[in-house]
């Protein structure tokens, strides 16, 4: 940091710096650019900010953000309510809403299971998927956890706890994505793709 910038500079360009995506120079220029444009950035991003603080929060159903509760999706009427998706967390919720090809409800996790960190079932919102798996609402719940090694841990471990429940499990495919061509893709993706394949 130059030695001309104040503490309250460093202190913006040091939580900019914690967001996910920036590092210290894109905080910098961050930085810079929220107080140089301050009527047009920096003001609204404060009321913003107090106004996220103030008003969202998790919905008490899946686990969404929202600032009401149930959050706008478990409220719907016009969404399958048999149908479970079950995500890592909120940022793949909201992937799978901008696809526009899902219309039944979700489940938000919390996180994944890892050993390594600590992150048992209890850490998670399984216990109240379980609970949602079995009020006899639901006939399917769909695992669309992302394909890593702790992703496949917790869908197992979701599918053999869920099976108890009398409700369909399945798993979002995996494979070759639209317009992808073999020459880029990793050995794995390539591996999932001839197992999921199917009749032409």
């Amino acid at each position: 940091m130059a030695a001309s910038a104040g503490p309250e500079i460093e202190r913006l360009i040091g939580l900019l710096a914690k967001l996910p995506g920036l590092g210290p120079r894109s905080a910098r220029r961050a930085a810079l650019a929220l107080l140089k444009r301050r009527d047009q950035l920096l003001d609204p991003l404060t009321v913003a900010l107090y106004d996220a603080k103030a008003k969202v929060r998790a919905c008490g159903v899946c686990g969404s953000l929202d600032s009401r509760d149930p959050c706008q999706v478990c409220s719907d009427p016009e969404r399958d309510q048999g149908l479970i998706c079950v995500v890592e967390e909120v940022g793949a919720l909201w992937a799978m809403e901008r696809g526009g090809a899902y219309r039944g409800l979700y489940h938000v996790l919390g996180g994944l299971l890892s050993a390594l960190d600590g992150i048992g079932p209890e850490t998670l919102r399984v216990r109240e998927l379980l609970a949602r798996a079995g009020n006899g609402a639901a006939t399917e719940v769909i695992l669309a956890l992302p394909a890593t090694v702790d992703g496949q841990t917790t869908s197992h471990y979701l599918a053999e706890r869920l099976s108890e429940s009398g409700v369909s499990i399945t798993m979002l495919a995996r494979g070759l994505p639209v317009g992808g061509d073999l020459d880029w893709l990793d050995d794995g993706t390539i591996a999932q793709a001839l197992r999921a394949r199917r009749p032409a």
